[in-house]
């Protein structure tokens, strides 16, 4: 699995899935999904980028981590997630309304609106779209 953390303007931009989702129903989570046969992290990556938001992937500004985690199905996976830059209109996402109904744009002061809906010690998407926040202003103090 590959996830992108698009930050722009010190906010970053996540998705909502839908109540009827099998995984973490309800829950605010960044764009990604599977790795398909033949595919590479960033062909992947790209793909559910254009999928979910209706962007095309411009540049993996940096990787955020490998995560293993436990799905409410019981399975575990590994997750690689990034720190990335798009192209396309940031003011209006090309949503998969089914999937993801709702989309923001969240500062840091905002980051506990990732732990609606998640269960007790579910700070994961909290740590990832923490750290993509981090390290985008370090990047741009960096120039």
């Amino acid at each position: 699995m590959v996830g992108g953390v698009v930050v722009e303007g010190g906010r970053a931009f996540v998705i909502r899935r839908s109540p009827t989702r099998r995984l973490f129903p309800n829950c605010w989570d960044i764009p990604g999904g599977h790795v398909e046969p033949g595919e590479g992290d960033e062909e992947a990556l790209a793909r559910e980028l254009e999928e979910e938001t209706g962007w095309r992937l411009e540049e993996v500004r940096a990787p955020l981590g490998e995560h293993r985690w436990l799905g409410d199905d019981s399975i575990v996976r590994v997750e690689r997630d990034f720190l990335v830059r798009v192209e396309g209109d940031l003011d209006r996402p090309r949503l998969e309304i089914d999937k993801h109904p709702e989309a923001r744009w969240i500062a840091g002061s905002e980051l506990e609106l990732l732990l609606a809906a998640r269960r007790p010690g579910d700070y994961l998407t909290y740590r990832i779209v923490a750290r993509a926040l981090e390290m985008a202003a370090r990047l741009e103090q960096e120039g």
